[in-house]
């Protein structure tokens, strides 16, 4: 199963780190342009190498990274480590905190087809080309995918909770609303602890799928140069990845709501709701607000907001289920986004099959329910269909199916940070004196 390395990570300098806040960023695919433009000011945030931009942005990482390991901004840790990883964290509407408990580390870039690493969603090649020339340039990881793995046992949390009580550093509060925290994990005889646990279990990609991608590619690309010279052991077949595990309760998934832009063929609000009518039974509501709450916990279940006096909660009828004909698996046609995707859009809508539906400009997908309301109220929507998360089990079902499901799915919170530790695929990383003692 999964092989797992510590690594030599590379961080911002002690009297840098001091004030870790000021460096940290958003991954590359949730960064929305105001808060780009804010980190693009200071000319030291990791968002200069995980989102580079200008003619040839690959290149000018390049050449930012080399200036800042030179100057010394970046330094990498003498020893090999596990990087101990907690996210604090509330949810609105309630007064837990959370914490989120995992650790990063190298993980062998596995194919899909080796069943190790399993994804739940298809990616864009144009994404991952870009994540992979990014690799190429600068062999560098600026931020960890994420990744699950599950250990009913909780062996591993009894390390991870004894190196955060000397951390690195932490974030006051990060973009999302999340305090993190780094430790490190240096002792030979826990780090191969750690290796075997894993190496007894399969690991969920929750997110990063283009940038995993991008590994797989770069990875092929220096296997077949090297040819016959190719040993497996080569820094450049291992890839960054935050491992949690999917039995703990502080692994959250929040729900993406669908926001219709249009509706096909200039429906009227009555042409929608006679179209749902035939598989969906349709309750009119007075309160907008109450969505959430009426459709928590039903399955096939969903909120339909349409305007201000124009709420409804609509459930599919079971018997029409049956229908759903699309080339998937059962662990998948039981989803509620796949009812949505599949009775909706294609049945109601017209826009047919998951590929058509993927490519259709006329649905946006939204976390905020406020702002779902807002947007249709504004005009700036015709409808919004409010979701429910989808839950672990369900995810996991899913991936072992060999299945991937309907766009924007799941969205894991909080997301990872980027900044906070990055790792370096050279060749120089396997001439170690460290390297070969993890590696059986």
């Amino acid at each position: 199963m999964a092989e797992i390395q510590p690594l030599r990570g590379w961080r911002y300098a002690p009297e840098l780190s001091q004030q870790i806040d000021a460096y940290v960023s958003p991954l590359f695919d949730v960064v929305s342009v105001k808060q780009r433009e804010a980190l693009y000011r200071n000319p030291l945030n990791s968002i200069h190498l995980s989102v580079p931009r200008g003619e040839d942005p690959a290149g000018e990482a390049q050449l930012r990274l080399r200036q800042w390991q030179e100057q010394g901004i970046l330094r990498q840790d003498e020893l090999p480590g596990i990087y101990v990883y907690y996210q604090y964290f509330r949810l609105a509407g309630s007064a837990r905190e959370y914490c989120r408990k995992g650790f990063m580390c190298h993980i062998r870039a596995y194919d899909w087809n080796e069943d190790v690493v399993l994804r739940h969603e298809n990616t864009l090649p144009a994404a991952v080309n870009d994540r992979a020339e990014l690799l190429a340039r600068t062999q560098f990881q600026t931020s960890a995918t994420h990744g699950l793995y599950r250990d009913e046992d909780f062996e591993l949390e009894c390390y991870l909770d004894e190196a955060m009580l000397n951390p690195l550093y932490q974030t006051e509060e990060d973009y999302q609303g999340a305090r993190d925290v780094l430790a490190v994990i240096q002792d030979a005889r826990i780090i191969r602890r750690f290796q075997q646990v894993l190496a007894q279990r399969q690991v969920i990609l929750a997110d990063g799928h283009h940038r995993y991608e991008g590994s797989l590619a770069y990875r092929r690309a220096r296997q077949q140069a090297a040819g016959a010279a190719y040993t497996g052991r080569e820094a450049w077949n291992y890839h960054l990845m935050y491992l949690t595990n999917a039995a703990a309760d502080d692994l959250r998934i929040l729900p993406t709501h669908r926001l219709l832009l249009e509706l096909p063929g200039g429906l009227t609000e009555a042409e929608l709701l006679a179209r749902l009518a035939p598989y969906f039974t349709v309750l009119p509501l007075d309160d907008p607000y109450d969505l959430p709450e009426r459709i928590a916990g039903k399955p096939w279940a969903f909120g339909l907001y349409l305007g201000e006096g124009h709420v409804y909660k609509i459930r599919l009828r079971p018997e029409v289920h049956p229908q759903l004909d699309w080339d998937t698996t059962s662990e998948v046609k039981a989803l509620d986004l796949t009812v949505l995707h599949y009775f909706v859009l294609e049945k109601a809508l017209g826009i047919v099959g998951p590929e058509a539906q993927r490519q259709w400009t006329g649905v946006a997908y939204v976390r905020n329910f406020p702002e779902c309301l807002t947007r249709v109220d504004r005009g700036e929507a015709r409808a919004a269909f409010i979701t429910n998360e989808v839950s672990m089990a369900e995810v996991e079902r899913v991936c072992y199916s060999g299945a991937v499901m309907p766009p924007k799915s799941t969205f894991f919170y909080p997301k990872t940070i980027g900044g906070f530790l990055f790792s370096s695929i050279q060749d120089a990383e396997a001439n170690s004196p460290f390297y070969a003692a993890f590696h059986g």
